[in-house]
């Protein structure tokens, strides 16, 4: 196995996860705030959620030496966009913690800053900024042609949708939780999804991340 076989096996196993640690940790989330479920859904969705935030960051460290040969600012933004997001999905779980803290004490009417606090953090965190993490990244891959075209595509069409829509929340026109808000995450997840199926799968295109850095390199004002 070549190093960027294993790093894209690696990423991609790492985007998965990101699937596999924030559907189930939303679906408990949800059932807590609403009532139907207990502390223990609570508990598990934090622990998700810590394991979300940790494949967030990594999927943009495993990425970003094959992405600076592409284009090292877009690269770099990418990891500190990531970090963002996983940061923002920590003040999530603090809010979480602290709204399960406040209800087993009896004072559930006080947690509603808290509930708040956690659907802002949702909202700039796996909303606003994974958005601007497919713009990034879409564009590398896109123009690295690192993956077939029509998988950053989607991303790169996604992500304008998913900031309007962020947006219309921001303003009050819909809710986090309408099914305006919920078809225009549509195309970024699904660029996620296919973009770690792809590389887990298929890796990196033979040969494009070679003839990409031998042609950044000839086009450098060092080589004229």
């Amino acid at each position: 196995m070549t190093p960027d076989r294993r790093t894209a096996l690696t990423a991609g196993l790492l985007y998965l996860a990101t699937f596999a640690t924030s559907v189930p940790a939303l679906a408990l989330k949800t059932a807590y705030f609403a009532g139907d479920a207990g502390r223990a859904a609570a508990s598990l969705g934090a622990v998700l959620e810590l394991l979300l935030a940790a494949a967030c960051v990594g999927t943009a460290l495993v990425l970003f030496p094959v992405t600076r040969r592409i284009s090292e600012p877009l690269g770099l933004g990418f990891v500190v966009s990531r970090t963002l997001e996983a940061t923002m999905i920590m003040v999530g779980v603090l809010a979480l913690l602290g709204t399960a803290a406040l209800r087993d004490a009896g004072h559930a009417a006080a947690a509603a800053p808290l509930v708040a606090l956690h659907d802002a953090s949702f909202l700039l965190g796996p909303a606003v900024m994974a958005a601007v993490n497919a713009l990034l990244l879409g564009t590398v891959m896109y123009r690295g042609r690192l993956v077939p075209r029509v998988i950053p595509l989607t991303g790169l069409i996604g992500a304008p949708l998913l900031l309007a829509s962020s947006v219309g929340v921001l303003c009050g026109a819909w809710s986090q939780t309408s099914p305006v808000a919920a078809i225009a995450t549509v195309p970024v997840a699904l660029w996620e999804l296919s973009l770690g199926v792809w590389l887990t799968v298929k890796g990196f295109t033979p040969g494009d991340t070679r003839s990409v850095t031998r042609s950044s390199r000839d086009r450098s004002p060092v080589a004229a």
